[in-house]
C-alpha cells in the first residue's frame, strides 16, 4: 500500500477505469521517426509510451495527431492503415494495465507558423504579426467536424481507450473559437458565447454518434488565458485586464463542455500569447494552475486534470482526498523519469530524476530541423537521452570490464561515471574540491531553481549508488593515464574576463562568485552580458528590489542556441515587469567613482512594418552615459579548459562537457551519456 492512497486509487473516465490518478499529459511526438504518415505511432514512438505505461503512469494521452488531411501526418490520410498500426500502442500500454487516449488535433489557427492556415477570423499571426490567417469557412468547418469522428471510431477500433480533443486550450484553433477577442465572426459560429461554443460541441456530439455514448471524449481546456492581448501575456502576481478567457466566463464555458459530452477536462492556463503558462519553464512557480482548476472542479461534475509543474505527490494526494481535483497531470517530469509513478508508489522519490523545466530536449527540440534527416526532430529530455529512443539507447553490461577515470565532478563527469558503474566498469572519479556538480552548484543557486539543487542531489546519490569510487581534493596527473584502461576529461571551463580600466575594484564581480555566495547588498547593479545566465542574475537580482540594468553588445539579449520560445518570452516579461533596464549595441567603457561608463551604438532599425520609427533619422550614433554601478557583474561567457585532456590525449581519452565546448546542460549530459555507452 502506497502511503500516496488517493493518488493511487482508481478514477472512472466515463465508463473507462484507470488504475490510478497519474495522467501524462500530451506533448508533440511527431516526428517522423516516431509518427507514421497515417498518425499512428512506429513502433520506437509507441514505445516511448509504452514505457511510460511500463513506469507507472494511469492514463497515457498522446501528442497531437493532427486533423487535417495530407498534414505532416493525418489519421485521415488513411484510417485503415491507422487502424492496423495503432494496435500495437494499445496492446502494449494495456499489457500493463494503464489506459490510453489519443489526441486529435485541429490544429493552430494564428498559432501556426503558417500564416495561411484558417483561423476563425482574419487575425494577426503570433510569430509573423505582419501577416493575417484567413479566416475559416462554414464548410472547412463542417469537415472537420466530420474529420474528429472519423478520426475517434479509428481509434476506437483500434483498441484505444478514449479520445482527447485538442483543444479549447492554449490559444489554439477551437480555443480561438471560443474566446470574444479573438473571434469576429458574423455566422452561427460566432458572437454569443453559445455560437462561440458551438465548434467544439458539435465536436463531441459527432464522435458519441459515431462511437457510442460510452466511448470517452476529454477536451484540453485551459481555465483562464492570462493573455493582455495579441502577443502580451501576463506572469504571475501581475495586475492586468483578460484580454481571452477570464474566469467568470471559463465556469460558464467548461459545464457547456460537460453539457455537450465531454467526459474529462485535462486543464492548465494560458494562450500562444502568454505561451510559458500551459509551458511553464523555470521561472513560474510549482502547480501554478492547481488553484485556478480546483476552483473549475466546483462547477462540473466530470473528473478534472490538474498539469503545470506539478510534479509533488504529496500535494496531488491531498488536493485528489480534498476533491479540489480528480487526476494529476504530468508531462515533462515524465519524461525525465519514465518510472516516476511507481517510485512515487514505491516511497523512492530521491531516487527520481527531476524535470528542470528547461524545455531544451522537449518543447524547443520538436520545433528544430534535423539536416540529417531532412525532418522535425524527435521529442526527448535534456537529462535523459534514452528518452525517445527506448530501443536504441539502453545501458547494457560491457563486454569488457575496464578500469575508468573520469577526471572533473561536474554534470559531464557525474553522468560520464554513472553510465561507465552501470555497465560494471571500475570507476575513479578526481574532483579537485571537497564537492561533486562543479558549475552547476553556482548555476542552482538561484532560489527559483529548486528542481537544479534536487538534481545536484540526485546525480550525487547515483555516484555513490552505483558504486563509484571518488577521490576528493585530488587532481588527475598526467602520469596518472598509465593507471587507466580509459579516461574521461571533463575538466569544464574558466570564465572569460574582462581588461576594462577600473574592473579591478572590489565591486566587480563575476558570474560564477556572485551565484555562489548570493551576497549582492548594494542598490544598483549593473550586468555585462545578455546571455542566459546575465539575465537570470537580472530577474533574481529585480525581484529583490534591486535596480539592474544589461548592457548587452549585441543587438538583442538571450541569443541562447536552442532555446524555447516559452522560456524567452516568460523571462523577457519578467523583466520588463521587474523594470529591468537593457541597454542594446552597448560596452562598458570604464569604470570609475561608482558609475559604468557605457557606450551605446544607435542604428536607424526599422519598425514592425519595416518603416522609420522616429520622425528624424540620425544614422550610426555613438552615445556615452554614466550607470550608477554599485556593484558590476560580469557574465560574458566560458572559455574550455582542455590543458590535461592535451597533455594525455590518445584514442581512449574522451573529452566532455564543457571542456569540449562551453553550452548547456543537454549538450553536456547527452554527450557524456553516449560516450560512456561505447568504450
Amino acid at each position: 500500500m502506497s502511503k500516496y492512497e488517493h493518488l493511487f486509487s482508481p478514477v472512472k473516465i466515463g465508463k473507462v477505469e484507470v488504475p490510478n490518478r497519474i495522467a501524462l499529459l500530451p506533448m508533440g511526438v511527431f516526428s517522423p521517426r516516431l509518427m507514421n504518415k497515417d498518425g499512428s505511432y512506429t513502433k520506437d514512438g509507441a514505445d516511448y509510451y509504452i514505457e511510460r505505461a511500463k513506469g507507472g503512469t494511469g492514463l497515457i494521452i498522446t501528442g497531437l495527431v493532427p486533423l487535417p488531411k495530407n498534414a505532416m501526418a493525418s489519421i485521415l490520410n488513411d484510417p485503415e492503415s491507422y487502424v492496423k498500426r495503432q494496435k500495437y500502442l494499445a496492446d502494449g500500454i494495456h499489457k500493463y494495465g494503464s489506459k490510453v487516449f489519443i489526441m486529435i488535433s485541429a490544429l493552430s489557427g494564428r498559432s501556426s507558423t503558417n500564416p495561411d492556415d484558417p483561423a476563425p477570423s482574419a487575425l494577426p499571426n503570433v510569430w509573423n504579426p505582419k501577416r493575417n490567417n484567413r479566416e475559416m469557412t462554414k464548410a472547412e468547418i463542417e469537415e472537420y467536424i466530420q474529420g474528429f469522428a472519423i478520426g475517434a471510431k479509428a481509434a476506437k477500433d483500434a483498441g484505444i481507450d478514449g479520445v482527447e480533443i485538442h483543444a479549447v486550450h492554449e490559444g489554439y484553433l477551437l480555443d480561438q473559437f471560443t474566446i470574444r477577442n479573438y473571434n469576429h465572426r458574423q455566422d452561427e459560429y460566432g458572437g454569443s458565447l453559445e455560437n462561440r461554443l458551438r465548434f467544439p460541441c458539435e465536436i463531441v456530439k459527432a464522435i458519441k454518434k459515431e462511437c457510442g455514448e460510452d466511448f470517452p471524449v476529454s477536451i484540453r481546456y485551459s481555465v483562464k488565458s492570462y493573455t493582455k492581448g495579441f502577443n502580451r501575456g501576463a506572469v504571475p502576481g501581475e495586475t492586468f485586464e483578460e484580454f481571452g478567457r477570464d474566469y467568470e466566463e471559463s465556469f460558464k464555458v467548461a459545464k457547456m463542455l460537460e453539457e455537450a459530452g465531454y467526459d474529462m477536462l485535462d486543464c492548465d492556463n494560458g494562450t500562444y500569447d502568454a505561451w510559458y503558462w500551459p509551458h511553464p519553464p523555470v521561472y513560474m512557480p510549482k502547480a501554478l494552475n492547481l488553484d485556478d482548476v480546483a476552483e473549475l472542479r466546483k462547477h462540473v461534475n466530470i473528473p478534472v486534470i490538474c498539469g503545470g509543474r506539478f510534479d509533488d505527490p504529496a500535494l496531488a494526494d491531498q488536493a485528489i482526498a480534498q476533491g479540489r481535483i480528480d487526476m494529476m497531470g504530468m508531462g515533462r517530469p515524465l519524461l525525465a523519469d519514465a518510472d516516476r509513478a511507481n517510485k512515487f508508489k514505491e516511497g523512492r522519490e530521491d531516487d527520481i530524476r527531476p524535470c528542470i523545466s528547461c524545455h531544451f530536449g522537449c518543447l524547443a527540440r520538436i520545433f528544430q530541423y534535423d539536416a540529417k534527416t531532412h525532418a522535425t526532430k524527435d521529442i526527448s529530455c535534456a537529462l535523459n537521452p534514452r528518452c525517445g529512443m527506448e530501443n536504441h539507447y539502453n545501458i547494457t553490461p560491457a563486454e569488457t570490464k575496464k578500469k575508468v577515470a573520469v577526471v572533473g565532478g561536474g554534470i559531464a563527469g557525474m553522468e560520464a561515471a554513472r553510465v561507465a558503474a552501470l555497465r560494471g566498469h571500475l570507476v575513479d572519479l578526481y574532483e579537485k574540491s571537497d564537492q561533486l556538480g562543479g558549475v552547476f552548484i553556482a548555476a542552482s543557486a538561484f532560489e527559483f531553481k529548486e528542481d537544479d539543487r534536487q538534481l545536484l542531489q540526485w546525480y550525487r546519490k547515483q555516484i555513490k549508488d552505483t558504486g563509484v569510487h571518488v577521490l576528493f581534493h585530488t587532481e588527475f596527473k598526467p602520469e596518472d593515464r598509465a593507471n587507466y584502461d580509459e579516461v574521461f576529461v571533463a575538466t569544464g571551463a574558466h570564465e572569460r574576463k574582462l581588461d576594462t580600466p577600473g574592473f579591478d575594484s572590489p565591486h566587480v564581480r563575476y558570474a560564477i562568485d556572485a551565484l555562489t555566495h548570493q551576497n549582492i547588498k548594494n542598490q544598483n547593479v549593473v550586468i555585462i552580458g545578455g546571455g542566459l545566465t546575465g539575465c537570470e542574475l537580472a530577474y533574481d537580482l529585480a525581484r529583490r528590489n534591486k535596480k539592474v540594468t544589461i548592457v548587452e553588445a549585441l543587438p538583442e539579449i538571450l541569443n541562447v542556441e536552442g532555446l524555447s520560445a516559452a522560456n524567452y518570452n516568460c523571462l523577457k516579461e519578467l523583466l520588463r515587469f521587474y523594470h529591468v533596464d537593457v541597454l542594446k549595441y552597448s560596452t562598458v567603457k570604464k569604470y570609475e567613482n561608482g558609475k559604468a561608463f557605457v557606450k551605446t551604438t544607435s542604428l536607424n532599425v526599422p519598425n514592425i512594418n519595416d518603416r522609420a520609427m522616429v520622425m528624424s533619422l540620425q544614422g550610426v550614433h555613438k552615445t556615452i552615459q554614466e550607470i550608477p554601478a554599485d556593484t558590476i557583474i560580469v557574465s560574458v561567457g566560458y572559455r574550455a579548459d582542455q590543458d590535461l585532456y592535451e597533455q594525455i590525449k590518445d584514442e581512449h581519452v574522451h573529452l566532455l562537457g564543457d571542456a569540449v565546448h562551453p553550452g548547456n546542460l543537454m549538450s553536456a549530459i547527452w554527450g557524456a551519456y553516449t560516450t560512456a555507452l561505447h568504450i
